[in-house]
């Protein structure tokens, strides 16, 4: 597999799209090789199925530009966080090599997020340990850390260290989340009421980033929180 720039986890699809996309959407037009680790197939949401959270994942990496997309089918709500499932995150950040890696919101409302960045957030280290074997189709893998690793925001409030203009993309962005049509504001469903698919909560995710994006100026950007300092070779290059 080519070696990817960006890797994107979420614990349940739908969780990058809702917290980063604009962010990935950018970077692809800029010529980067983006992939994105769905943990769980989110089979405990109300709305919809497993199966359609699939296709509609599906299609959302076709408009992110995504050049990889991964299920790992752990347990919706129980997976934890141990050997077994830190082992596969290591074997797909090994397979991707991606110098980047974002990852779920350190905190939030729903248990799996907070879990799923710990998680995250350890394989990164472990994945630089070559005493630690993986393999992948047979074959042995060779050690790879990421040279940072971001938390986007989600449902609580989290003050960013890193702030990302989207505006330019905020379209491309509503029609990923939307390519989720079981889970979101949809008039013409007849499922259940969930706390995230009413018309507010779709505007909430919006007014988030106009707050983002009026720190650094601009109407729309996303935040990420980072694991260690951000530097830059120049100060000009923060403006």
């Amino acid at each position: 597999m080519e070696k990817l720039d960006i890797l994107a986890f979420g614990a349940h699809p739908d969780d990058v799209e809702l917290s980063c996309s604009g962010t990935i959407i950018r970077e692809v037009r800029q010529g980067k090789r983006v992939g994105v680790i769905d943990l769980t197939m989110g089979e405990l949401g109300t709305r919809g199925s497993a199966e359609i959270r699939m296709k509609e994942a599906a299609l959302a990496a076709e408009i992110m530009g995504l050049s990889y997309r991964k299920n790992l089918q752990m347990k919706d709500g129980f997976f934890e966080e141990n050997q077994e499932s830190i082992t596969q995150i290591i074997q797909q950040i090994r397979l991707c090599q991606p110098d980047i890696v974002i990852a779920n919101a350190v905190q939030d409302r729903h248990p799996d997020h907070a879990r799923g960045s710990n998680l995250v957030s350890r394989a990164c280290f472990l994945a630089g340990l070559s005493k630690i074997e993986t393999f992948f189709d047979g074959i042995p893998q060779i050690a790879w850390r990421p040279k940072v690793v971001y938390h986007y925001v989600q449902d609580r409030f989290i003050q960013p260290d890193v702030v990302i203009d989207i505006s330019d993309v905020v379209e491309e962005k509503k029609k990923a989340i939307l390519a989720y049509s079981t889970q979101f504001f949809n008039p013409e469903s007849k499922e259940a009421e969930t706390p995230i698919s009413s018309p507010e909560f779709f505007e909430y995710i919006f007014a988030k980033d106009r707050i983002f994006g009026r720190q650094i100026h601009v109407t729309f950007a996303e935040g990420f929180t980072a694991e260690r300092a951000v530097g830059s070779s120049f100060l000009t290059h923060l403006l």
